[in-house]
């Protein structure tokens, strides 16, 4: 049999040859268009993905079993090198320490400048002409004849707005303004606290003194106002910056291990944090119906002044760890870039740096993308009409 198989092989024609091979490969083309729907709709399943990622985190610092293979006197010496790192790790400590007490130099240099901002803003001090020309780049500058005409312009817009009410003073809502600018503070912000934030009138950071644990507070202040008769509302940060005795390799800078805020002294009727709700009970018995007013916690940015407490244990609830988390997020912001940057918020130029780093993540991607669509292109198997039809979940998605 084998021997006619050969001979009919033999007297098949060429043309029918390809025939044959091309059929083969469209099958084979079908098979991978099958297998990539099959994997599609196995990834787009919760349980699967759920099981996968379980059995992933099962394998997340689980021995490769190169360590155990290793000689006894091999591992001596791995011992030694891991005595080392730890000895890395309590000079890192003092590394940042002496980082704090640069930021408390720092910060007194700093300072000066920043309480002049404070003065323009709160118009306690109204700057000079030479301090309010700003030169554009190269980019932004306009030909001069354009110049004039926006001037020209903006004279007559100021001419209007002079007879229709006086100048403003200082530079009204500049940290009610910064703050909706910037998404992860907006966030935070209900309607109710607009009115209050705009008698913001400066945000300080203040450090701990030469000595003392490391730990930072944030100041904002306020002028007089219908709402609170606090001047001042605060936000301690305390932090630690030394490897734990238990886990020494998981040192990795300054931690912030905990928070405390302050009492508002809320007018009469005008906590926003609380909000007054009416509810109907019926008597079972009866069955006459009485309303019952209760107070329960409202959204606010002012819940800020109020973290959850940490136990002495040091745990705490899924939730409180949440709300802990993105505070510790919000003072690190405040502090880091709200404080020194706060004019680039206000004008949105920062938020605008802050976007140009995703767009040039999001170019790379693209630019993948392109180069996955051009490989498509060249592959003779690719068939864009299966493509074009994607499973009816990834449509759904």
């Amino acid at each position: 049999m084998a021997d006619l198989d050969n001979k009919d092989q033999a007297e098949m024609d060429p043309a029918d040859m390809e025939d044959v091979e091309e059929v083969e490969e469209e099958e084979t083309g079908e098979d991978n268009s099958k297998a990539r729907q099959l994997t599609m709709q196995m990834m787009q399943n919760p349980q699967i993905l759920a099981a996968l990622q379980e059995r992933l985190d099962g394998l997340v610092g689980s021995p490769s079993g190169y360590m155990e293979s290793l000689p006894k006197v091999v591992k001596r010496r791995v011992n030694a090198l891991k005595n080392l790192q730890v000895k890395c790790a309590h000079i890192e400590a003092k590394f940042y320490e002496e980082v704090h007490e640069l930021e408390r130099k720092y910060a007194a240099l700093y300072q000066p400048l920043f309480d002049k901002r404070s003065d323009i803003v709160r118009a306690a001090y109204e700057p000079t002409d030479e301090e309010c020309e700003w030169k554009q780049d190269e980019e932004e500058e306009l030909t001069v004849s354009k110049q004039e005409e926006m001037k020209e312009k903006a004279k007559v817009e100021e001419e209007k707005k002079d007879e229709e009410k006086e100048d403003p003073k200082g530079i009204p809502e500049f940290w009610l303004t910064v703050f909706k600018n910037v998404d992860l503070l907006s966030e935070m912000l209900q309607e109710h606290d607009e009115p209050i934030l705009k008698h913001l009138q400066d945000i300080k950071v203040k450090f701990s003194d030469a000595g003392q644990p490391m730990s930072f507070t944030l100041e904002f202040h306020f002028e007089p106002n219908d709402f609170f008769t606090n001047t001042v509302l605060t936000k301690t940060y305390k932090m630690r910056s030394e490897p734990d005795e238990s886990d020494p390799f998981s040192f990795d800078g300054p931690e912030i291990m905990g928070c405390t805020g302050c009492t508002i002294d809320w007018s009469k009727g005008k906590n926003v944090t609380l909000k007054t709700i009416k509810k109907k009970q019926k008597h079972k018995g009866r069955g006459t119906v009485r309303t019952v007013t209760k107070t329960v916690p409202n959204d606010s940015f002012f819940n800020f002044f109020s973290p959850p407490e940490v136990p002495e244990s040091g745990e705490l609830d899924e939730d409180s760890e949440a709300v802990l988390a993105a505070d510790f997020e919000i003072g690190h912001f405040i502090r880091e870039r709200i404080v020194p940057r706060a004019v680039l918020y206000f004008t949105g130029e920062a938020i605008e740096d802050d976007d140009d780093d995703y767009d040039e993540e999001g170019e790379e991607a693209d630019d993948e993308e392109g180069e996955e669509e051009a490989d498509e292109e060249n592959d003779p198997d690719y068939e864009p009409k299966k493509d074009a039809n994607p499973p009816e979940e990834c449509k759904q998605q």
